[in-house]
């Protein structure tokens, strides 16, 4: 399915993401460096709660743009389909 809607959050879901890889990299140097499990599990909580909050970025993007746009148009059935694959993907 193509993007119908504009996406008003894109800048902001890449900025997360930038710092969400960058917390990624230091991570994985803390496990290299032998670091305390408990303190590697904190900051795996804290990319977790991150990607989280980019996810709902995401989402709220795609309601109000993609699904308002074909639910305006005749593409309605299809872009919910897909948005509930994806949904049930993202949440497993």
């Amino acid at each position: 399915m193509d993007h119908p809607g504009e996406h008003k959050h894109t800048k902001a879901v890449l900025n997360r993401l930038a710092r969400a890889e960058g917390h990624v990299r230091a991570v994985r140097r803390m496990v290299e460096e032998g670091t305390a499990c408990p303190e590697v599990l904190v900051q795996l909580a804290a990319i977790k709660g991150a990607l989280d909050r980019v996810a709902r970025l995401v989402l709220s993007d795609h309601m109000e743009s993609c699904l308002r746009s074909a639910a305006e148009g005749e593409a309605a059935e299809a872009a919910w389909q897909d948005f509930k694959q994806a949904l049930d993907r993202y949440l497993g």
